[in-house]
């Protein structure tokens, strides 16, 4: 039932009781077991209607993150920059794609290259893209030969374009051995890798793609701020300078 026609019935029932209640039964040409029996019905009415309104929607999840973070995985820049930042990416993901294609290399330019923050790159695919476990799958397999970063940022630059066998292309593109590249991708062996790190994406609040965090890593611990959705640059650089001007727990 529509939102505002359940508001106006609402208002119409608590209106109609107030009434009754409000004039002598006589002045309305009803007995009093009439009256009643309509103020019985309109009270049913009324919880029937309370029944379908949606509840509130809960309160916004904390944005601060604790969690426990092996520092081992996919990562690019210095080993000791005083900050970390850690994307969770669907590689089918048309969100993922704009923050690649409108701030990832910005990103990378002022904070990765420049040693203050070491990127970290973990796998959240989502159930409902048919081509993004298979895709995640791919990548750790270009590791293997030294392509995770080529054919990760080719295979998200093509969100839209990773079916059938799209993938032995961009590999093939980057310059992997394509038969050593399908032998990995067809064994499943970086599958419990990657549950892995969806199982830390969820620890952390995790509930969509792209995610991030930007904290310390303190005593394998990942301390910091969890940003969701693609967001600006200027955004981006605001919660890390946020997280960079606190002082290390």
């Amino acid at each position: 039932m529509n939102k505002m026609l359940m508001k106006c019935l609402f208002a119409g029932v608590v209106a109609a009781g107030a009434l009754i209640a409000a004039q002598p039964v006589a002045a309305q040409g009803m007995t009093a077991d009439q009256a009643t029996e309509m103020l019985n019905e309109l009270k049913q009415i009324r919880q029937l209607l309370e029944k379908q309104v949606p509840p509130p929607p809960p309160p916004p999840p904390d944005e601060k993150v604790n969690i426990e973070f092996p520092t081992n995985g996919y990562s690019m820049g210095k080993a000791d920059a005083p900050l970390v930042f850690v994307e969770y990416t669907d590689f089918e993901c048309p969100f993922c794609q704009r923050y690649h294609l409108d701030a990832f290399e910005q990103v990378k330019k002022e904070w990765v290259d420049t040693g203050k923050m070491r990127y970290y790159s973990r796998d959240f695919p989502l159930e409902f893209h048919p081509n993004a476990r298979r895709a995640a799958l791919a990548a750790r397999c270009a590791g293997d030969q030294g392509k995770y970063w080529e054919l990760r940022n080719t295979m998200i630059k093509n969100a839209d374009q990773l079916a059938g066998d799209r993938i032995s292309t961009y590999a093939s593109t980057v310059g992997l051995d394509v038969k050593k590249f399908e032998a990995c991708l067809g064994s499943d062996f970086y599958k419990p890798a990657i549950d892995k790190d969806i199982a830390e994406g969820n620890n952390a609040g995790v509930t969509g793609t792209p995610s991030f965090v930007v904290g310390r890593v303190d005593k394998g611990r990942l301390i910091g701020l969890r940003l969701v959705g693609a967001m600006p640059y200027p955004q981006i650089e605001a919660k890390i300078r946020e997280v960079l001007d606190q002082p290390p727990q």
